[in-house]
Order: structure tokens, then C-alpha cells, then sequence
């Protein structure tokens, strides 16, 4: 009986990659080429309803079926409360540490990741689009500065909401964002990354491409129409 991460290398990959580092605990990885479509097979759609990447298949309790979990912030709860670890476990605690987790779900990866698909990816520069994402993101990056300005991590203790971030922050340079005003956040940045897990974590599948690959077909599975075809 096992734990089966579907996952491919990029910042929502990451995260439960570097959690299941963390933890220490066995697992099987299989790769999701997000660039070749794999993500919209039939196989896959089993797995994960939504069709896009990471999902966990949790086959560990022997008197239940398998469980599948997808969407990475779901799954980093799902290991934590299952191995009641990177979770607070006083009340207060945990409230803030899934109030930043769901911050990070609903505000640090979708407007990074437009600001990253605008100013990095997309084939035609929108001066709109690039300034709205840009703007949207310095300022949750300054939220984050102002909070870690007065705590150490985000919910004080090292929890699932720095591991949920953290893959977040580290692509600001290809969302247009700068750190360099923003010590606090630098500083909490550097004590994760220095982590032995989180080195591990990101060293899956490294010698897979993190970016959209400059090719027509990858543009068009990525963003295109084929993403919306049965398959």
C-alpha cells in the first residue's frame, strides 16, 4: 500500500514534493507531461476530475479504497493531518496557518501565475495585462513582507503554509517581481530554501523543462484550444 503523487515540475508540484520530503515517507512519483497533453488523457481525468496537476492517490489504509485527492493545497492538508505534522496543533495556530494557505490558493499562485504567464510566456507582450499582474503582485508580496516583518513563519511555527508559498516566491523574477525591497520576505525565503527537504523536493524531476517549451504544439496544450477537447 502506497502514496502516488501525479505531478509535473512547477510551483503547484512543488509543493507537495517538497511535503512529502519533509515528511519522509514513501512514495512513488509519476510524471504528468503537462506540455504533451498527458494531463487531458482518460487515465489521468481518474484521477483528477479538473485534469491538471498535482493529484495524490493514497492507497495506505488497507481496510478502504484508494483515496484521491486533487488540488496541492488539499493534498498538503490531507499529509499533514495525516501524519499531524507542518500543522499547528493549537487552535490558533492552525486557523492561521490554512488562512495563509488558502491566501496562497486564491491570491500568490493564480495572480503570480498570470503575471508569470504574461511576462514570460505569452507570445504577444499586453502592456495591460503585464502592469495588472505586476501591480497585484508586488502587493501580496508585501503583504507577506508586512506579516513576516513581526513572525518568524507564516503561522509561526514552519508550517504547510510556507511550503505552499514558498514554490511561489521563487519564481518572482518571471513574473516581473523584485525582492529586493522587501528584506523580511528575503530573509524567510533564505531559511527555507537552505532546507535539506526542500532541495530534495525541488529536485524531482529537474531534468524536466519548468517553463513552457517555445513551440507551437506546447502553446497550444498549455493555453490553446486542446486543452478543452475529450480525450
Amino acid at each position: 500500500m502506497s502514496l502516488t503523487l501525479y505531478t509535473w515540475a512547477t510551483p503547484n508540484g512543488h509543493k507537495p514534493q517538497i511535503l512529502l520530503e519533509e515528511l519522509g515517507v514513501p512514495y512513488e512519483v509519476r510524471p504528468v507531461n503537462i506540455f504533451e497533453g498527458e494531463q487531458f488523457t482518460d487515465e489521468y481525468r481518474r484521477v483528477n476530475p479538473n485534469r491538471r496537476i498535482p493529484a495524490l492517490v493514497d492507497a495506505t489504509d488497507p481496510d478502504r479504497p484508494p483515496l484521491r485527492v486533487f488540488e496541492s493545497g488539499a493534498i498538503l492538508l490531507h499529509l499533514a493531518e495525516k501524519y499531524g505534522r507542518f500543522i499547528p496543533a493549537d487552535a490558533h495556530g492552525r486557523s492561521t496557518a490554512f488562512q495563509w494557505l488558502m491566501w496562497q490558493m486564491a491570491g500568490l499562485g493564480p495572480m503570480l501565475g498570470q503575471g508569470q504567464h504574461f511576462w514570460t510566456y505569452a507570445k504577444e507582450k499586453h502592456p495591460y495585462s503585464i502592469d495588472r499582474y505586476t501591480k497585484e503582485g508586488e502587493r501580496l508580496l508585501s503583504v507577506m513582507e508586512s506579516h513576516l516583518a513581526e513572525h518568524e513563519f507564516l503561522a509561526d511555527e514552519y508550517s504547510i503554509a510556507d511550503i505552499a508559498c514558498f514554490p511561489w516566491v521563487r519564481i518572482h523574477k518571471l513574473a516581473n517581481l523584485s525582492l529586493d525591497e522587501l528584506p523580511h520576505l528575503r530573509r524567510w525565503y533564505g531559511a527555507i530554501r537552505k532546507r535539506p527537504a526542500v532541495e530534495r523536493g525541488l529536485n524531482i524531476l529537474r531534468d524536466h523543462l519548468t517553463g513552457v517549451p517555445d513551440t507551437g504544439r506546447a502553446h497550444d496544450v498549455m493555453f490553446g484550444e486542446t486543452q478543452f477537447r475529450k480525450r
